[in-house]
């Protein structure tokens, strides 16, 4: 009798190795097909979003809709397929999530109403996952068509003026010494819809613009004149800076990249030759005058903030020129540097610029 027991025992335990075992092959195997179906979904939709992208393609060359109307349209169709994926991969996981958790038959019970591939479909077409009707994710909405795009401008280097009757050559500033700086922010904009060749740069900017006199000399305020004159000591520096707030527009032109995908479309200047014609205008924020000298045996640092009868509107015109981030620079001053002045001085610069 006790053998019997025994044989009895050892034949359920044989028979339960056995049904375990062909559960999880056939769990192993329906995970397989499920993976595999993975990648069957995303082929599946590609090619589709393919096809209606050709019909639109054959819409647009018959004249029967506008570019436009094929752009938005190719997004659409874009985000509608990109959002299947998504979906449909997010219930195949599922469905392999339950499988390893669960016998080969789960699936096929009322415990869940989901189907292999696609899941069960409400009266409202919704996906259904754990009795729960699944909404249609959104995703980060991808621009198709980018026209604008912002850029850090920063620009140095030297800086002077321009005096009637005068040459460079005997300028009353220092040639090195005088320098010139520039930072902002610019946007620009294509201005036609299917070439990048011309773009319109706008933004807004900070100029800082020094002068360094020559023969030890320095700048006094004499009525409404402003005039440089003979320090009594002798300078280790003297400097004279303007501050301006200025919004600079320019048409640049150049060669780009086109890039365009299902999904997007881009114009690419990385690289490339362009050129900047415009100019700029803007208001005086600042006047300012730095000496520095020995008297006595003790260190003088004298910082002068005032008007110095400078022009408050600030305009001029500016140009640059280069590959890729950088450029040449020049930029000239139409208003004159002082008002009232028996000789007219106009600021120049020239430098480099950087649209990072």
């Amino acid at each position: 009798m006790r053998t019997i027991i025994m044989y009895v025992v050892l034949t359920t335990m044989t028979l339960n190795a056995y049904f375990l075992h062909a559960q999880d092959k056939g769990n192993l195997d329906k995970i397989e097909e499920l993976k595999q179906e993975k990648e069957a979904v995303v082929v599946l939709e590609k090619e589709e979003l393919k096809k209606e992208v050709e019909s639109i393609n054959e819409r647009l060359v018959k004249g029967e809709i506008t570019t436009e109307e094929a752009q938005k349209l190719k997004e659409t169709a874009a985000q509608r397929h990109a959002l299947n994926i998504e979906n449909r991969l997010v219930i195949i996981d599922n469905q392999i999530a339950l499988l390893e958790r669960n016998d080969s038959e789960y699936l096929n019970t009322g415990k869940t109403k989901l189907s292999i591939g696609l899941g069960a479909k409400d009266k409202d077409d919704g996906d259904i996952l754990f009795g729960i009707n699944l909404k249609n994710g959104k995703k980060d909405k991808i621009r198709y068509d980018r026209r604008t795009y912002s850029d850090l401008v920063v620009a140095f280097g030297l800086n002077n003026a321009i005096v009637d009757g005068q040459s460079l050559d005997d300028s009353d500033y220092k040639i090195a010494g005088s320098r010139f700086f520039e930072i902002g922010l610019a946007w620009k904009t294509r201005v036609f819809k299917n070439s990048n060749f011309m773009r319109i740069k706008y933004g807004i900017s900070y100029q800082s613009n020094g002068l360094k006199p020559t023969d030890n000399r320095y700048f006094v305020e004499n009525g409404d004149q402003t005039e440089l004159e003979e320090f009594r000591l002798e300078l280790d520096k003297s400097k004279f800076r303007m501050d301006n707030l200025v919004i600079p527009v320019h048409l640049e032109f150049g060669p780009s990249k086109r890039i365009e995908t299902e999904e997007k479309l881009r114009f690419s200047t990385a690289r490339k030759f362009r050129i900047g014609l415009g100019g700029y205008v803007g208001a005086n924020i600042s006047t300012r005058q730095k000496l520095k000298y020995k008297e006595n045996g003790d260190r003088v640092k004298d910082k002068i903030k005032r008007d110095y009868n400078t022009s408050d509107l600030i305009y001029g015109l500016s140009t640059y020129m280069g590959f890729g981030d950088m450029s040449l620079y020049l930029k000239y001053d139409l208003s004159p540097i002082f008002q009232n002045a028996t000789i007219d001085q106009n600021n120049v610069s020239l430098g480099l610029r950087f649209d990072l």
